[in-house]
């Protein structure tokens, strides 16, 4: 046995990791984290699906040899056309073309098909592929309770167009992820407040180079969408969206407001004076330094 698959399972036995019949892993990420997981799949070189579950979300990722082939989140699979359609690599005409001349309806097909009629090569289709399976990953770096187990030798099925990533990299793009959300949650710690564009904006949009993503997230800004409906909207998760809203609220473009036809919050119990002061984040008071500096 290979010195690194002996040491992820010392590791894997002192987080208590229950080991089941076939090897097959199962425990709560309080005791062993996404990163310790991951390092555990990565060095043991393993074959099988890991399925991770919290609060009515579920993701499965398969792996082979230690590396990520597939993932996907609630059950829901994002069609290979889709995923080509929102990254901007088809038209919805070609979309409709593609999928009226798929017999199989399988991905594999409708890729093949895209390929062949030269709309695109096949390192666009791996690459829209490899991008959507990361986010669903990277999300997971935000999970900090939750179940998983891990079935060996389980692959997706044969018609799934799969990929190869090396988990030493995703790791350590996931834990810096990690850190950035510590910070996008305490900057933007409710998503059920709504956005507006500022009256008087620093930086007018037309000089601001945004991507396709930011300006989804801009045709949506108004005081009745919160947050959240942007998101889901867009299909984003709760980091991506943060991330845009942090960088237009920094850029001076939008602002947060309550969403529009909110009750308002009812006189408070105490008098004012007995009342603990409103805790400021770092960001804002940053910010407040910087304008001060511009006087």
């Amino acid at each position: 046995m290979r010195k690194e698959a002996i040491h992820a399972i010392i590791i894997a036995q002192k987080a208590r990791i229950k080991p089941r019949k076939n090897m097959a892993l199962k425990g709560r990420l309080e005791d062993f984290d996404i990163t310790k997981l991951f390092n555990l799949v990565h060095l043991a070189r393993k074959t099988g699906a890991l399925t991770l579950e919290r609060d009515g979300k579920k993701v499965t990722l398969y792996f082979k040899g230690g590396k990520l082939i597939y993932a996907i989140k609630d059950s829901e699979e994002k069609g290979i056309l889709n995923l080509l359609f929102r990254a901007g690599k088809l038209s919805r005409e070609q979309v409709r073309e593609i999928e009226a001349r798929s017999r199989l309806k399988s991905d594999k097909e409708k890729a093949l098909i895209a390929i062949s009629t030269g709309y695109l090569s096949k390192e666009d289709v791996l690459e829209c592929l490899q991008r959507h399976f990361l986010e669903i990953v990277y999300e997971l770096f935000t999970w900090q309770t939750g179940a998983f187990s891990f079935e060996p030798d389980v692959l997706p099925d044969g018609d799934k167009l799969t990929v190869s990533i090396d988990l030493a990299n995703l790791i350590l793009e996931g834990t810096r992820r990690q850190k950035e959300w510590e910070i996008l949650q305490e900057e933007i710690p409710d998503l059920d407040m709504a956005l507006k564009f500022t009256e008087n904006p620093r930086t007018a949009i037309r000089n601001i180079s945004l991507t396709v993503d930011e300006w989804r997230v801009i045709s949506y800004i108004n005081p009745q969408n919160t947050i959240r409906q942007i998101a889901r909207y867009n299909s984003m998760s709760d980091y991506q969206i943060r991330k845009i809203v942090y960088g237009l609220l920094s850029a001076g473009l939008v602002e947060l407001v309550p969403p529009a036809g909110a009750p308002k919050a009812p006189p408070p119990e105490i008098p004012p004076a007995l009342q603990a002061p409103p805790k400021v984040s770092k960001g804002l008071v940053q910010r407040l330094i910087d304008r001060i500096k511009r006087l």
